[in-house]
C-alpha cells in the first residue's frame, strides 16, 4: 500500500479550494480531494500533520499565504483552512471484521478508548485521555469513545447485535474515508446504516476504480 497527502485549502462556504504545488509555496485552484496533478506537493504524513489545520490568506502572487494555526476562537473554523487529503497509489485494503472484534476483546474497560482504522485498513485503539485524535493524520475512520464494559472488552465481543452496528458502522465509515480521500471520517449513525454486503460490494468497486 502506497499512500501520499496533498494539501487543500476550503473556504468557509467551501465554494473555492486551493492546492499547494510542490514547491511548497504556489497554490493552484483546484476541486477540493480532486485526483493528484503533476505539479501537486506529494507528502508524508509527518510533513503533511505541519501544514495541516492552518489558516490562510488569499495573495495575488502565490495564490494563498499562511497565516498561522487557528486560534482559540476559530473554533467555527471561518475562513480559509488546509485541509490534508490522502491519495492511494496502490489499491486500497479492507477491514477485517475478525480483527476489529480481537481488537475490542483485548481493550481493558475503565479507559477512554478511541477505536478506529488506520490508512491500512487495520483497527486500532488510542487512549484519549493521554493520545492526541484532532489532526492526528493516522486515523482515517474513528468511533465513539467508549469505557464502558458494554462498548469494550470480552462481554462486549459477545453482544452480538452490537457488533455487527459496530463493524457496518466502520464499514461506511470507511467507504466514505475511500471516496472523500479526507481523513478522521466519522463512522455513520446507526439509523443510516446499509447491510454488510452493500458495503463490501462499494468498497471492493471503489477499490478496483
Amino acid at each position: 500500500m502506497k499512500t501520499v497527502f496533498s494539501i487543500d485549502a476550503l473556504d468557509a462556504s467551501a465554494s473555492h479550494a486551493w492546492r499547494l504545488q510542490s514547491d511548497m509555496q504556489h497554490w493552484r485552484s483546484c476541486t477540493y480531494a480532486e485526483a493528484l496533478l503533476v505539479n501537486d506537493a506529494r507528502l508524508s504524513a509527518p510533513e503533511a500533520e505541519k501544514i495541516n489545520g492552518h489558516r490562510m490568506q488569499p495573495d495575488e502572487k502565490l495564490g494563498l499565504v499562511m497565516r498561522g494555526k487557528p486560534g482559540i476562537f476559530d473554533f467555527l473554523m471561518r475562513g480559509i483552512f488546509t485541509h490534508a487529503i490522502m491519495h492511494r497509489l496502490t489499491p486500497p485494503p479492507t477491514p477485517s471484521r475478525e480483527q476489529m472484534l480481537d481488537t475490542i476483546a483485548a481493550l481493558t474497560p475503565g479507559t477512554p478508548w478511541l477505536l478506529y482504522l488506520d490508512q491500512g485498513a487495520h483497527f486500532r485503539t488510542l487512549d484519549s485521555s493521554r493520545e492526541r485524535i484532532i489532526g492526528n493524520l493516522a486515523i482515517a475512520v474513528r468511533g465513539e469513545i467508549a469505557s464502558s464494559a458494554a462498548y469494550v472488552g470480552p462481554a462486549a465481543v459477545s453482544n452480538e447485535p452490537l457488533m455487527d452496528r459496530t463493524w457496518r458502522q466502520f464499514l461506511g465509515g470507511w467507504l466514505e474515508h475511500l471516496q472523500s480521500r479526507k481523513m478522521g471520517i466519522f463512522v455513520p449513525d446507526v439509523e443510516k446504516l446499509k447491510n454488510e454486503a452493500d458495503y463490501l460490494a462499494m468498497i471492493l468497486k471503489q477499490a478496483s476504480e
